[in-house]
């Protein structure tokens, strides 16, 4: 991460610390017709059908070779799986070029890809404006979903309200895959415009490494400083990579 100094103040103000499988039936050797099969009982459009119950290789079959006799779109899921090392490999390698994901045709991938797309869509929803942050875990889970996985860093900024409820959440910078330039001004002029009293700031490292490095604790300083200057506390800063969201507040570096 590289940053651009505009401002230097006194460091001070409070810290805010982020606090399947199917049923089987008995055989029995009764003449009389049985009724629904185990395989139609859980039908997605049954009221009973608990998608959680699913295996990954279940739930993968399932959104991709609709209509398929069970068996056989579980081992063609559970082969896609071991190709590409899993849901999360396989949701990268959706993106890819056809001739890059040799196994994954074009209608399986943009399958993964819409599912991708709501489940960041309801995460985003979960932050709209009103809602407040009383939960780190399910500001973490938004961040990780919508930026872990990108080929650029971004640097997203959360806007909140006197009582830590979202204004808005934007992508401000973009930068290469191993930095982004960061403008304090910005984050603070747009942070008035939004009538914001705090802002929570993330972004990733397209390397995958969580911890926070030097440069991004010079930028987290600078950000403060420029922020406290106008009576905007900046409650976190988030760094996004393979494992859980570093909490830069959590480590003491605010």
């Amino acid at each position: 991460m590289t940053y651009i100094n505009c401002v230097q103040a006194p460091l001070y103000g409070p810290t805010w610390m982020l606090q399947h499988k199917h049923s089987t039936r008995a055989k029995t050797k009764s003449m009389k017709p049985t009724s629904t099969p185990p395989e139609a009982s859980q039908h997605p459009a049954s009221p009973s059908f608990q998608p959680g119950l699913l295996s990954d290789a279940e739930l993968l079959g399932k959104l991709l070779f609709p209509g398929e006799p069970h068996e056989q779109f579980t081992r063609q899921a559970e082969n896609l799986l071991q190709c590409f090392g899993g849901l999360r490999g396989l949701q990268i390698a959706s993106r890819m070029a056809a001739d890059e994901r040799e196994g994954l045709d074009d209608q399986a991938a943009a399958r993964i890809r819409l599912a991708h797309e709501l489940v960041r869509r309801q995460l985003k929803q979960s932050l709209q404006r009103g809602v407040s942050l009383t939960s780190p875990a399910m500001t973490m889970e938004y961040l990780q979903t919508v930026l872990r996985d990108r080929k650029r860093e971004i640097f997203t900024c959360l806007f909140l309200d006197t009582r830590h409820r979202v204004i808005a959440s934007e992508d401000l910078f973009q930068g290469s895959i191993d930095g982004a330039c960061v403008y304090p001004r910005i984050v603070a002029e747009r942070a008035l415009r939004l009538s914001a009293a705090a802002v929570i700031v993330a972004h990733n490292h397209p390397s995958g490494v969580c911890e926070p490095s030097l440069a991004d604790q010079a930028i987290t300083r600078r950000l403060k400083d420029a922020l406290l200057l106008l009576e905007i506390r900046l409650l976190d800063h988030f760094v996004v990579g393979d494992g859980p969201p570093v909490s830069m507040a959590s480590r003491g570096m605010l």
